[in-house]
């Protein structure tokens, strides 16, 4: 299966999984815990969103 959709689907979980590494990097300065956490991609972004201090609106 190809095409527009399948393209947007990749390119929305590596956009979940740059965002977990960037977060994951700044919190834990940890090679391996960014690893692991851009491996859960969104999942951890939604995760830390709800919570950090502030929630979704910072």
């Amino acid at each position: 299966m190809s095409g527009p959709a399948t393209n947007a689907a990749q390119a929305g979980i590596g956009l979940g999984s740059a965002i977990a590494v960037a977060i994951s990097w700044s919190l834990h300065k940890s090679i391996l815990w960014a690893i692991v956490q851009g491996f859960f991609g969104w999942f951890y972004v939604i995760y830390y969103a709800f919570t950090r201090p502030g929630g979704l609106a910072g």
